[in-house]
């Protein structure tokens, strides 16, 4: 047979094999009361396990290998943490073991007690030539409430590895929730391409500062323009002039250092999604929102936070403008209803999530999972591979946890340890 100790560590964990008259290596009788709790930290692979030899019951850890010889060359004889080990479960029985006492280590054999249909089943899942995913040919039968159960549970798993940068933001603002959520806005304006920059800048210009000019228009563009390293230049054009003096004059007054420009990229870009018409809708939303994190947490009214996020006064310049000084066919430069969705999905979700995880306040956690449900679902070639396997994907709630359930699972392979995948080899 042909499988790796994970499967051995799924067969032990749900009993899935022959218990008719099971017997130690030494010909003792052997029940299973406990498998045990699996650690999948260093140590032994199953805590707290309970057994009975003989007349006399056991408690303590279980140590599974492919075969006997693997705890040589694992060198668990030299490792005390096994050396309380009350079984050795292994396929392969090829050399006795015994502790440093002396004592022979109780061993199960279970060559001959796994089912050849439930290994067919594991084999074609892991080892077979699937195109997109290992379950490809069954996940459609998958029972609709189990896969919306572990598409929950892995939703969960993504958004709190997605909150990780969160709270290291949070740490690195002292605490400060305002400026970490102005500073994951910023980043979800550069859209993956100029999220570096973004967050640079942001960085560069505290929001306190943004605020002490809030009634000025000019001067919010002036300082994230600045300070983004877009008015280092000579131009002809009297509005990026304007914000150049205006820069100058507060970059004086607060010593202000601005980043590179050479960080923000262009190329392959739409014109629509350039840095500086990115940086305009980022001064416009600075201009019409005050203090956007608390209407953030007082509105679970999606039509609500979409028009909080909705921009619709970008400078007029930008009308006809693409780049400085590059005159160009007018066209609206406001955020559409798609890129405000993106801006809730990859902002907007995670930190309702982080804020309700970290805070213990459970329901703004249930409000980013509400959120998900009422976005809809993006498009991507792996949201396309699974529609074309015929799963029925709804909202954004499904189509972000079938992603985590690609890129974390599937690519992996790690089908024992999937809840899709689980059903599959336990359907009799």
């Amino acid at each position: 047979m042909l499988f790796t100790e994970n499967f051995l560590h799924y067969i032990w964990k749900f009993k899935l094999f022959n218990h008719d008259s099971l017997q130690t290596t030494s010909g003792e009788e052997l029940q299973i009361l406990s498998a045990g709790l699996h650690n999948h930290d260093s140590g032994p692979d199953f805590h707290n396990a309970r057994i009975r030899i003989g007349e006399t019951t056991w408690a303590g850890n279980v140590e599974i290998h492919v075969s006997s010889s693997d705890w040589r060359k694992h060198k668990h004889q030299d490792d005390a943490a096994y050396h309380n080990v009350i079984l050795h479960v292994v396929y392969h029985d090829d050399e006795p073991l015994h502790q440093p006492s002396g004592q022979k280590v109780a061993t199960l054999i279970l060559k001959n007690r796994i089912s050849g249909d439930l290994y067919a089943r594991y084999h074609q899942l892991v080892y077979g030539n699937q195109q997109v995913i290992p379950c490809e040919g069954s996940i459609k039968n998958i029972k609709s409430i189990t896969l919306h159960n572990w598409l929950t549970r892995v939703l969960v798993e993504r958004l709190q590895k997605k909150s990780l940068a969160i709270i290291q933001a949070l740490q690195y603002n002292r605490g400060n929730w305002e400026e970490t959520f102005y500073q994951q806005l910023a980043i979800s304006f550069g859209f993956k391409v100029n999220a570096l920059p973004f967050e640079l800048l942001a960085k560069a210009l505290p929001q306190n500062l943004l605020g002490k000019h809030k009634n000025s228009s000019l001067q919010i563009e002036a300082l994230i323009f600045g300070q983004a390293g877009f008015l280092a230049d000579e131009f002809t054009d009297t509005y990026p002039n304007i914000l150049k003096a205006e820069y100058l004059f507060l970059q004086k007054k607060y010593g202000l250092v601005p980043i590179e420009k050479h960080l923000w990229k262009f190329m392959r870009l739409r014109p629509q999604n350039f840095p500086t018409i990115r940086l305009a809708q980022f001064a416009a939303l600075i201009m019409q929102s005050n203090h956007l994190l608390s209407k953030v947490l007082e509105t679970d009214d999606v039509t609500a936070l979409r028009k909080l996020f909705t921009v619709t006064h970008v400078n007029e310049y930008w009308e006809n403008h693409y780049r400085f000084d590059k005159e160009a066919k007018p066209s609206p430069k406001n955020m559409g209803q798609a890129s405000v969705n993106l801006l809730l999905l990859n902002t907007l979700a995670v930190f309702l999530f982080s804020y309700g995880h970290h805070q213990q306040l459970q329901p703004y956690v249930n409000r980013s999972l509400q959120l998900l449900e009422n976005l809809p679902v993006e498009q991507n070639h792996i949201i396309n591979d699974f529609e074309d396997l015929g799963i029925k994907i709804n909202s954004a709630f499904e189509s972000q946890a079938l992603l985590e359930l690609r890129n974390s699972y599937c690519n992996f392979k790690k089908c024992l340890q999937c809840g899709v995948g689980n059903q599959i080899l336990n359907i009799t």
